[in-house]
């Protein structure tokens, strides 16, 4: 009797040491999912991206409190800072989930690197290990403009789809506030996530007005700016918004094709001004590291610095010249 007691009090505590244990996992699992979750983390995405905007009503101040660092020494430094906002609605612009001191710290760890590699390592002259500390140091910058761009090409193509679905919602006898929900429901990323900023904001207590001010401000388009002076305009004095938006989504799907048909044209001279101003880096790359003593004179004799400093100067002004003939703004 006392072993089948002994028995089922084992089991019985098994049991329950299982389900403590496992009840302790989800409870662990929903305490991560409440911080670390998908839902989570769309939440943090959204307040984040409302501090792009400039807006500073009472209503939006909730929504604006955008942290640049981690690390609250760094937070005060990074707000006496007067650039250190317009980087981070860049960073918000780019869709990437950074902070103002994680680039700045890439920034510099990447330049230390390619000094301690340059200098150190492989004993380069000094004016090459501060040319290669400058373009590491300056290679998450380069990033962060590069995403950014992406992101605002694709929001550009997405655009006129976009307008489209609000005048097909308008047709429908749908509110204007609703076309702009079902964009933010219907389309894909990141025209979609811009759109939800905006009908969340209005859900919070913003006036459609602001939202789109704001819209126009965190989002860097003239299509999308013609669009909120549209709606805008519409708003104060009247008019048909449904052929407005019509006819400005025509417009703007004719400008991407013949923005499209210039960049093929003008390919070949883009490619011309990448091997014009790489080439000249690349040969004295290679020179110097195949005959450094034919390239001593250029780093340590006076006379060759200044050559440098000189034909720096002037491979800067012509690459900015060959930027300006092969850049056609349509």
């Amino acid at each position: 009797m006392f072993d089948n007691l002994g028995g089922n009090t084992l089991v019985t505590m098994t049991v329950l040491v299982f389900v403590t244990v496992l009840l302790m996992i989800e409870g662990l699992y929903l305490v991560w999912r409440s911080y670390k979750g998908p839902q989570a983390r769309k939440i943090e995405k959204r307040l984040q991206a409302f501090s792009a905007a400039s807006d500073r009503t009472q209503q939006a101040h909730l929504a604006k409190e955008r942290m640049l660092s981690d690390v609250p020494w760094l937070q005060r430094m990074l707000l006496t800072l007067p650039r250190a906002h317009r980087l981070d609605r860049v960073i918000l612009q780019a869709g990437l989930e950074w902070t103002v001191s994680s680039l700045l710290l890439a920034c510099a760890v990447l330049g230390v690197l390619a000094f301690v590699v340059m200098g150190w390592l492989l004993r380069q002259p000094l004016v090459l290990t501060l040319v290669a500390t400058a373009v590491a140091a300056l290679l998450p910058m380069l990033y962060l403009q590069r995403q950014r761009s992406r992101r605002l090409a694709r929001m550009e193509k997405q655009l006129p789809d976009a307008l489209d679905l609000v005048t097909r919602a308008l047709r429908a006898g749908h509110s204007f506030a609703s076309g702009v929900q079902m964009i933010g429901d219907e389309m894909a990323d990141p025209i979609a996530s811009e759109f939800r900023m905006v009908a969340d904001e209005v859900n919070f207590g913003v006036s459609l007005q602001q939202a789109l001010t704001n819209l126009s401000e965190r989002v860097p388009l003239t299509d999308l700016r013609y669009f909120v002076v549209a709606v805008l305009i519409q708003r104060d004095s009247g008019g048909n918004l449904t052929e407005v938006l019509g006819n400005l989504s025509r417009l703007i799907r004719e400008r991407l094709k013949l923005l499209a048909r210039v960049r093929v044209l003008s390919s070949e001279g883009r490619l011309s001004a990448w091997i014009l101003g790489l080439m000249p880096f690349a040969l004295a790359g290679l020179m110097n590291l195949f005959n450094p003593e034919f390239m001593s004179p250029l780093w340590e004799d006076p006379a060759g610095q200044v050559v440098v400093k000189y034909m720096l100067i002037l491979m800067l002004v012509g690459v900015v010249i060959l930027r300006k003939i092969v850049k056609i703004r349509v």
